[in-house]
């Protein structure tokens, strides 16, 4: 199998983490996340529980990429803690649904805001969206080094813009911390558990796309010790920007206008500035977006080159490309897929069926370390701070959030296991063509 080559430093990998978390979720999740929530310090917990259980998450990874710090992340991870069947499950879940949805959605919210300025109708948005699904994959075809330099550049320019608008806004808004006391206020009831934990599915799928830097493993520089480093810096990067976000809409807006509207940022920017301040604001989304896309495009790819070259994936999507030295053929793969669920709009009803699924995932990887802490050969060069505790409690956290979801909407959580469940007779036949073969 070709190698890839080792070219992205400790700020790509930074870069990359926190770049590919903040994409569009924070201009429009704050909404959905206050709906569930009776006050604006409710609302300020969930996205601080977001960020904490997001960091136990990374540290967990962070242990397991320091041990096995090869292209792939979790695929690699639930292979060897497992077996290579919940890495295939995870691969192909990745393809089909959460990753290529996850392209398509964002890609979608991007093409919304750039059609504000030119003036096009749903039609024009899908090609957009393909448009730039097109675009950022061939950056990233003709080089892990162009894709990076460009995802970390816009990181930096969406943090900036991100720190200069908080900061703008409270001064202008006079910082009125008065509104954070507001609100109505319901005893914790069973039914207020449950909402509080919606709410954290809404908050941890902004969150999302942490772990999606231990993809390019194989492509880092000294993976072992940046890929840890890149994962705790990131998020606590990206914990300070969204609680920032969020002090900035609870100041300027009523919680109930945080909770009915459909373009948070852009509410708060008007209330502002006044007619006008959304259009700027729309910039921002659009900066932030491209950024996380970019580096959400690059990363994909990563995992279904490992995959075919153990033969869980066809053979032909382990090339590297001879000049660029990237995984060109799972690039345009991927691309295709994710394009074809942009055009139709087909990703909408699949990612909502299927991303709470990749929780039930995330526990598998935690509980992953207790089983690969009892093999004498397991050697990592970094371990989970907290252990057994983090691990534990992110295990507890995250499968009570994919139990939650079950109850709340049994029929749709239902569906979601079944896609995932469908990869299982693809797996042995692929095992079997693999014997005969």
């Amino acid at each position: 199998m070709a190698e890839l080559a080792p070219t992205l430093t400790r700020i790509n990998a930074v870069a990359m983490v926190a770049g590919t978390i903040i994409g569009a979720s924070i201009f429009v999740q704050p909404s959905e996340i206050a709906r569930h929530l009776a006050t604006p310090l409710d609302v300020m917990l969930v996205w601080l529980a977001c960020g904490v259980l997001t960091l136990f998450g990374a540290l967990v990874c962070a242990e397991l990429a320091s041990a096995f710090p090869r292209t792939g992340g979790l695929y690699v991870f639930l292979r060897e803690a497992f077996s290579p069947l919940a890495g295939f499950l995870w691969g192909w879940a990745m393809f089909w649904t959460m990753h290529t949805g996850i392209i398509a959605a964002i890609a979608t919210v991007f093409a919304r805001y750039a059609a504000q300025l030119v003036g096009v109708g749903d039609t024009g948005i899908r090609l957009i969206a393909v448009g730039v699904i097109l675009a950022l994959s061939a950056l990233n075809y003709v080089g892990v080094r162009a894709g990076s330099r460009v995802q970390t550049a816009l990181t930096i320019a969406k943090i900036l813009a991100i720190a200069f608008v908080v900061l703008a806004g409270l001064v202008i808004a006079g910082s009125d911390l008065d509104s954070f006391t507001g609100g109505e206020h319901h005893d914790l009831t069973p039914t207020r558990y449950s909402e509080f934990l919606l709410a954290m599915v809404a908050g941890l799928f902004a969150y999302g796309g942490w772990h999606m830097v231990t993809y390019t493993a194989g492509e880092t520089v000294m993976p072992a010790r940046t890929i840890p480093a890149a994962l705790i810096a990131g998020i606590a990067i990206v914990t300070v920007c969204y609680v920032a976000m969020n002090v900035l809409y609870l100041a300027v807006l009523p919680l109930e206008t945080v909770r009915t509207s459909t373009r948070i940022a852009a509410d708060a920017a008007d209330a502002l500035v006044g007619r006008g301040g959304a259009s700027a604001m729309a910039g921002l989304v659009m900066l932030s977006s491209l950024g996380g896309l970019t580096g959400i495009v690059l990363t994909g790819p990563r995992v279904y080159y490992s995959m075919a070259g153990d033969g869980l994936a066809f053979r032909w999507l382990d090339h590297v490309h001879p000049v660029y030295r990237t995984p060109s053929r799972a690039i345009v793969a991927q691309a295709v897929w994710a394009s074809v669920l942009a055009a139709t709009g087909a990703y909408r009803e699949l990612f909502t069926r299927v991303i709470y699924t990749e929780w039930l995932f995330f526990a598998l990887m935690a509980f992953g370390v207790f089983l690969l802490r009892r093999r004498p050969d397991y050697q990592p060069a970094y371990r989970t701070w907290g252990y057994p505790v983090v691990p534990a409690v992110f295990i507890v956290v995250s499968l009570v959030i994919v139990i939650n979801q079950i109850v709340r909407a049994p029929f749709e959580a239902l569906t979601g296991l079944g896609m995932v469940a469908a990869g299982v007779p693809v797996y042995y036949l692929a095992i079997a063509a693999r014997s005969r073969s």
